[in-house]
């Protein structure tokens, strides 16, 4: 059984005992997260799509791990115009771990 929702303006896929990697949440490491925005869920024999939601359905989860990605370097360049900028950027995540998917 997995089941797709939506959180922090993006669409993640959960199965039970998974690991899902999100934008930053305002939660501690052990505290207990609620989803509510479900899309679909699917079982081995059928599927429930929502139209736009999935009435009645939630993931439950709990935060394993706050922290940052790796670096990525953002690089602008204007070629004849001696024109160059190096950034870089670290993005804040979270990894929750899927404990429930009530549909």
């Amino acid at each position: 059984m997995y089941a797709i929702f939506k959180a922090g303006g993006r669409q993640h896929k959960a199965q039970k005992d998974g690991i899902v990697k999100m934008d930053r949440l305002d939660a501690s490491v052990g505290d207990v997260v609620e989803f509510d925005q479900v899309l679909a869920v699917f079982d081995e024999d059928s599927a429930n799509i929502g139209t736009p939601l999935v009435e009645g359905a939630k993931i439950t989860g709990r935060v394993v791990q706050q922290g940052r990605d790796r670096k990525i370097i953002v690089f602008k360049y204007k070629p004849k115009k001696h024109y160059k900028k190096i950034r870089g950027h670290r993005q804040h995540f979270t990894q929750v771990q899927i404990t429930e998917i009530s549909a």
